[in-house]
């Protein structure tokens, strides 16, 4: 077998039935009977393409063309079930290396909107983060408007703001934790700010965190951002980095995020993952996850249930 097919269903919806299995392996040419990871939520089926089933083996780039295709023929057979599906070689399967973006992604909010309800400017602020993350208008501008409406609050804010509103997203604990425990290198790569991610990277266990630095002047946001800003390009230059100090082929990376600014490194890792994504980058991205929670970046490398470090 070459590759493999990963199903993953909805936490606590049992969606993956015998006939959801069924149905997914009689479009996968070859396959083998499914490998439960956790019964009724997580499965592998191993199958062998071929070369009746296109050009696969003629490198990296028409290996991820026939897994996108397969992921679709996919979810067309699984109509609308709440089952998330990853397709790709099994060589490589399991990451060492894992750049994961915080905002919507490691935690449910996203921070700058919090800080700004404190001025009462969550609505305006939260309307302009909703259109950067969709790739509507530049990052970079943006996050600068942004930050100069919260200029005067005082920072002692993000205290309150980390132990009131911040959630962490759950499994993402377990698949930092995991990972860490397999030898990967895990980082925490935000367009958000260092006053949270030094935070919460500690929190969810992350090896490193980078992201913006809000300037503070007497103990008040000084309405401005350290430059340069850490958008897209540097996620991406991030990930490469961190790819040739690890000694480690492209391969071997995963990345994770939601917004736009995320698919840059989405497009160059070995496994780029949408996470409840906006719609375009749900769509430009290697796989996505639409149902699940991040445990199912440990189903994809083949990680059972049994073998998460638990949270």
């Amino acid at each position: 077998m070459t590759h493999v097919a990963t199903l993953v269903g909805a936490p606590g919806a049992e969606a993956l039935t015998a006939e959801i299995l069924s149905a997914a392996s009689s479009r996968l040419p070859g396959a083998r009977e499914p490998v439960i990871l956790s019964p009724n939520e997580a499965a592998d089926i191993p199958f062998a393409p071929g070369a009746a089933y296109g050009n696969h083996a003629e490198g990296a780039f028409a290996d991820a063309a026939y897994c996108r295709a397969a992921m679709s023929v996919l979810r067309l057979a699984l109509g609308d079930a709440p089952v998330d599906i990853f397709v790709q070689p099994i060589s490589w399967r399991r990451k060492k290396l894992l750049l994961a973006d915080m905002d919507s992604t490691m935690i449910g909010q996203e921070c700058i909107d919090e800080l700004a309800d404190f001025v009462g400017l969550k609505e305006q602020v939260a309307a302009i983060t909703e259109r950067a993350m969709r790739g509507e208008i530049a990052f970079e501008p943006a996050l600068r408007e942004r930050v100069a409406l919260l200029r005067g609050l005082a920072a002692s804010v993000v205290e309150t703001a980390i132990n009131e509103r911040i959630t962490l997203t759950p499994g993402g604990r377990a698949l930092v934790q995991t990972m860490r425990a397999h030898g990967a290198y895990t980082a925490l790569v935000s367009g958000g700010f260092t006053v949270f991610t030094s935070r919460i990277g500690e929190a969810i266990g992350f090896h490193e965190n980078r992201a913006n630095t809000l300037l503070i002047e007497d103990g008040r946001f000084a309405g401005h951002v350290a430059e340069p800003i850490l958008g897209k390009a540097a996620k991406l230059a991030t990930l490469q980095e961190l790819t040739v100090s690890h000694e480690l082929a492209p391969e071997q990376t995963l990345a994770i995020g939601d917004g736009a600014n995320d698919l840059a490194m989405l497009e160059a890792a070995g496994l780029g993952v949408a996470y409840h994504a906006k719609p375009a980058v749900a769509a430009a991205a290697q796989a996505r996850v639409d149902h699940g929670d991040l445990t199912a970046l440990l189903y994809a490398q083949g990680f059972s249930a049994r073998e998460f470090v638990a949270e």
